[in-house]
């Protein structure tokens, strides 16, 4: 079936109507919504082509995004998420205890999160912070999210664009922002993908690898008769791809870069690598091999905390401060 898409991928990037309308007809006859991990992939990945074929990927997009994130279905989604996959939860501990480990003494914390959503994953914080000896400090977050807001933090520098669109790269002008306002730590968490490829083909490939280990992470820790499954693979992962394959231009918002590729971001905007916490790396992993399935990883390196699933990171965060 992958064979199938990537074929289908090339006639639609030379405009072979013929040879992809009878490509994806194939690849409708093996897919399904409702089927296993493979035919759900297929069946995303050939509405992307199709889309494209006809023209309507990116008015569909919109329209699609815009309805998305105020639909209460979406939000019991995000919580199969939350609940299923130790993504979320490990990453706001970790960015929970650099912020105490930093602030121990401190009579006044401000945090600005960027992609801040509801703002729920600083209760955990806020509880640790009244506990301390000799009284809380001051305590006041500003949230800025995106102005197409989600709950997938990491999504929000991913969704700029890039060099490649704009000579002054909006990435890094937050990056110069961030350091102008000098924080004590700057805990940066991204998606860690490499399917931002100008050329669809290649861009289309990438997709595909990176989609199917999270198709794959789905089909082993949730149940395919879920309902809140299906609308996350559906209206989530379907609505992504959708861009990545049917938008071109500003319009394809769905950018990931590597955390190697951030990491050269960061050095050149002029910030300096703060060391991972080792006590806080061994109670992550403790974590997740304690309540989750035996495929999901916690590793490091070059200083990021990578998350991922099978050997393919996901996941990455690390910590910063002007140099």
């Amino acid at each position: 079936m992958r064979t199938l898409l990537i074929q289908c991928a090339q006639a639609v990037a030379d405009n072979d109507v013929r040879s992809a309308n009878e490509l994806l007809k194939q690849i409708r006859w093996h897919s399904s919504p409702f089927g296993d991990k493979h035919q759900r992939l297929s069946h995303c990945f050939a509405y992307g082509l199709e889309s494209r074929l006809l023209g309507t990927g990116s008015p569909l997009y919109a329209a699609l995004a815009a309805k998305n994130m105020s639909d209460v279905r979406i939000l019991k989604a995000y919580k199969l998420f939350i609940s299923a996959f130790p993504f979320m939860k490990t990453s706001n501990f970790f960015a929970t205890q650099m912020i105490l480990e930093v602030t121990n003494k401190a009579n006044r914390v401000h945090i600005i999160h960027f992609g801040i959503s509801h703002g729920f994953q600083w209760l955990p914080l806020v509880q640790h912070l009244s506990k301390r000896p000799g009284g809380p400090p001051k305590l006041h977050i500003t949230g800025i999210d995106h102005p197409n807001p989600g709950f997938r933090p990491a999504a929000r520098f991913r969704c700029l664009l890039d060099d490649t669109i704009l000579e002054n790269s909006p990435r890094d002008a937050v990056l110069n922002l961030i350091k102008r306002i000098n924080p004590v730590i700057f805990i940066h968490g991204i998606e860690n993908g490499t399917y931002n490829s100008p050329f669809l083909v290649l861009r289309f490939r990438e997709a595909l690898f990176h989609f199917s280990a999270l198709f794959d992470m789905f089909e082993a820790n949730v149940p395919r008769e879920d309902p809140d499954r299906m609308v996350f693979e559906r209206d989530i992962f379907g609505n992504e791809v959708l861009n990545v394959i049917a938008c071109e231009g500003s319009e394809r918002t769905e950018r990931p870069e590597t955390y190697k590729q951030w990491q050269a971001r960061h050095l050149r905007a002029g910030f300096r690598q703060l060391p991972l916490n080792q006590e806080i790396m061994k109670k992550i992993t403790a974590k997740v091999k304690l309540y989750y399935h035996k495929e999901f990883f916690v590793d490091e390196n070059s200083q990021w905390m990578l998350q991922g699933w099978k050997g393919r990171a996901i996941l990455a965060l690390s910590c910063w401060k002007p140099a």
